[in-house]
């Protein structure tokens, strides 16, 4: 696992953010930053000093914030399945889905540290989430009866890739469910939605206190 030059990421994680709960998953307390830890106000060039990536494990997206607060809303979808999530940041999907009854849960990144982010909060909500640092795009879609990805169009390149490869796990036979506030690069067409929200987010990171955000699935 590459974490840059930061040798303990679990120690980092617990020294540079604090536990607290998402504001449109109160169920679920997550390691995050915010306005009082120090990890909000570095730079991207400190980061890089650092060896950091940019940490986007220490945020609550909307798009993540939305597709938990779904299956935990809507259990059946997760109950007795195992579930993959891509781009996983903090693991707060796969939280969900273990809570709503899942058999098994995982997520996947690119982002080393992922792993360890994953691991703490999963171990706050007491469950247990698997981890594999890869970039799921890359390979053919998972043996997994739910796909879920939130927040992955928000670079043209990585959402043609990811709309064309969760299309292909639709139709392998997966369920799969999207949360997306929105973004530019979003798809216009080809889904159905399931659900919106008001979700709740840091200005600093949407410039918006509260972004529209909705679950999606592929037409049967």
């Amino acid at each position: 696992m590459s974490t840059g030059t930061i040798a303990d990421p679990h120690g980092f994680i617990l020294a540079n953010t604090r536990l607290k709960s998402p504001p449109h998953v109160p169920e679920i307390p997550l390691y995050l930053a915010d306005d009082v830890t120090p990890i909000w106000k570095l730079t991207e060039e400190e980061l890089g000093e650092m060896g950091l990536p940019p940490p986007f494990w220490a945020f609550a997206w909307a798009g993540g914030q939305a597709l938990a607060r779904y299956l935990l809303d809507h259990p059946a979808e997760a109950r007795g399945k195992r579930v993959m999530d891509i781009g996983t940041g903090s693991g707060v999907v796969a939280i969900a889905a273990m809570k709503a009854g899942a058999k098994s849960a995982a997520g996947c990144d690119l982002d080393g540290f992922c792993a360890a982010a994953v691991e703490l909060n999963a171990r706050a909500n007491a469950v247990e989430v698997g981890f594999g640092q890869r970039d799921p795009l890359e390979t053919a879609p998972p043996a997994a009866e739910l796909i879920c990805a939130g927040d992955v169009f928000y670079e043209q390149p990585l959402a043609e890739r990811a709309f064309a490869w969760l299309g292909r796990a639709k139709d392998a036979g997966a369920r799969v469910l999207i949360g997306d506030p929105g973004r530019s690069f979003f798809p216009k067409s080809g889904l159905v939605k399931l659900a919106e929200y008001s979700v709740p987010v840091a200005r600093e990171l949407e410039d918006a206190e509260v972004r529209k955000t909705a679950v999606w699935t592929f037409p049967a």
